[in-house]
């Protein structure tokens, strides 16, 4: 079976190596396949791959990086992620789903939450523990989305298809 596609916001080196660090460090190895990154769409069919290489380039070429900020932890249940917010990220989003719409997953027609899972599928407790264990320690930042991301799911890991920065001037 076709392996679906995902976009992602390529976080700027320095979020990135932090937020990765916290991810090997609480994430369960053994389902710890990824790399720290934010999700913007989580399953495209391969027949848009075309239609992806496309349209993408387009949005980074008009627009630039959007802006976001670290505002804290998100309880994800079973599970801790590091919270953000990116009015800017969510309109970009917002074009690339009107330009898809009829395509997207009942998952990607929900309302996007930005955020870094940097712990999943653990017990409650675990995550509960976590969140009391680094709510002293994520503090505000702001960062620009320095790129788009687009990769093939191979089952656990992914394969990173096409990297596309923001290259224009304008804001959503």
């Amino acid at each position: 079976m076709p392996q679906p596609f995902i976009v992602t916001a390529k976080l700027p080196p320095n979020i990135h190596g932090w937020a990765d660090a916290l991810r090997r460090k609480h994430f369960p190895p053994e389902r710890n396949h990824l790399h720290a990154h934010v999700t913007m769409f989580h399953a495209f069919a391969p027949s848009l791959l075309d239609e992806l290489r496309d349209f993408l380039p387009q949005i980074a070429r008009e627009y630039a990086p959007p802006e976001a900020r670290i505002t804290g932890l998100m309880d994800l249940g079973k599970g801790t992620a590091i919270r953000l917010e990116s009015p800017e990220l969510l309109a970009l989003r917002a074009m690339i789903a009107e330009h898809f719409h009829g395509s997207l997953t009942d998952q990607d027609l929900h309302e996007p939450r930005p955020h870094i899972t940097i712990q999943n599928k653990v017990t409650r407790k675990e995550a509960q523990s976590l969140q009391a264990d680094l709510a002293s320690i994520i503090e505000p930042r702001r960062f620009h989305f320095p790129a788009l991301e687009l990769h093939r799911y191979l089952g656990g890991p992914w394969e990173t298809v096409k990297t596309i920065p923001f290259r224009g001037s304008a804001r959503p």
